[in-house]
């Protein structure tokens, strides 16, 4: 074999195996690429449903603090209406005593 009958053997062979190099590198960027995306959509999916147990559980308060705040408000006005009651009261004893 000649010199140039070698170095295009060895050219071929390198390109072979550039080619083979190539497929391998493609495959397994495929696979990185397929396991990204796989985690993503799990993460998607696991944020999705935090936020969803949020919101429920936030409605739930919301329910549950309407009451209190009626309540709240109902014992305020109470409150204020004794005082009220007890201003009148002190200021009719008040005049009686004049």
């Amino acid at each position: 074999m000649t010199d140039q009958e070698e170095e295009s053997l060895k050219e071929a062979k390198r390109k072979k195996r550039r080619i083979k190099e190539d497929a391998e590198r493609l495959a397994k960027e495929q696979v990185r690429k397929k396991a990204y995306l796989a985690r993503e959509q799990e993460i998607d999916k696991t944020w999705k449903v935090n936020k969803t147990r949020r919101a429920e559980k936030r409605a739930t308060e919301e329910m549950e603090q309407l009451p209190r705040d009626q309540a709240r408000k109902k014992a305020l006005l109470a409150e204020e209406q004794a005082i009220a009651e007890a201003q009148e009261a002190r200021k009719l004893k008040a005049k009686k005593q004049s």
